[in-house]
This record gives structure tokens, C-alpha cells and sequence, in this order.
């Protein structure tokens, strides 16, 4: 008899350690950026040079937003929204033309919570 309740003990305490570990765990949640608002939109065809905007999450660490097109890096100009977000506004390279392009965006919100995003244009001649 003794020895059920042993296990009926040990079963307990290895099911509340459980809760315990599940519940501190969720505490420490990752919020990634968040990107929206893109300029112009997701497929559409623009020339060369153009320029593009796209909103950031409140959360996000506005030195770390970072923008390429096909691998070439793009300068930012970046400008606080409100409670909203960053605004996020910069220029396609011009040596880019007749062809997709996809704008990718990465940037982190705390350390080691990342997020991309981005989108594809068309880039006309």
C-alpha cells in the first residue's frame, strides 16, 4: 500500500514540474517586427529608382531595420509614427531595371527575436 502511494507522489510531482516549466517558458515569448503598408504594392510595376514605404511594429528596433533588392543594400530614412510604428521609406537602385525584385526587410524587436518580411515588384525599364 505504502509503496502506491509512492508512486501516486512521484507521478504528482513530476506533472506539476511540468506546468511549472510550460508556464515560465511562455513568459520569455518572442514578439518578431512586424512590416505592412507597402508602397507601392506587392506586384506592381514601377520604374528604376523609384521609392518604396512600408510601415514597422511599434516593437521593433529601428537601427536594426535592414533593406536589400536583389542582395544590394538600400538607405533608409526612417521616421517614428505614433504609437503605430516607424515609418520606413527608401529608394530601388537604379542599375535594377526589367526585371522582379523582391524587397526584403529584417530587423529585430529584442535580442535574438528577429523578423522578415517583404515583397515583389515589378522593375520596368
Amino acid at each position: 500500500m505504502k509503496l502506491n502511494y509512492c508512486w501516486f507522489f512521484l507521478l504528482l510531482l513530476i506533472s506539476s514540474n511540468s506546468w511549472a516549466y510550460g508556464s515560465s517558458s511562455s513568459s520569455k515569448a518572442c514578439t518578431k517586427p512586424e512590416f505592412s503598408q507597402f508602397i507601392p504594392t506587392e506586384n506592381s510595376t514601377i520604374a528604376a529608382g523609384s521609392s518604396f514605404s512600408f510601415l514597422a511594429s511599434a516593437n521593433t528596433y529601428p537601427t536594426t531595420i535592414k533593406v536589400t533588392v536583389k542582395g544590394l543594400p538600400v538607405e533608409l530614412s526612417i521616421t517614428p509614427k505614433d504609437a503605430i510604428g516607424f515609418q520606413v521609406k527608401g529608394t530601388l537602385p537604379k542599375s535594377l531595371e526589367n526585371d522582379y525584385a523582391r524587397i526584403s526587410i529584417s530587423a529585430e524587436a529584442q535580442k535574438n527575436c528577429k523578423g522578415e518580411g517583404g515583397w515583389l515588384v515589378n522593375i520596368a525599364k
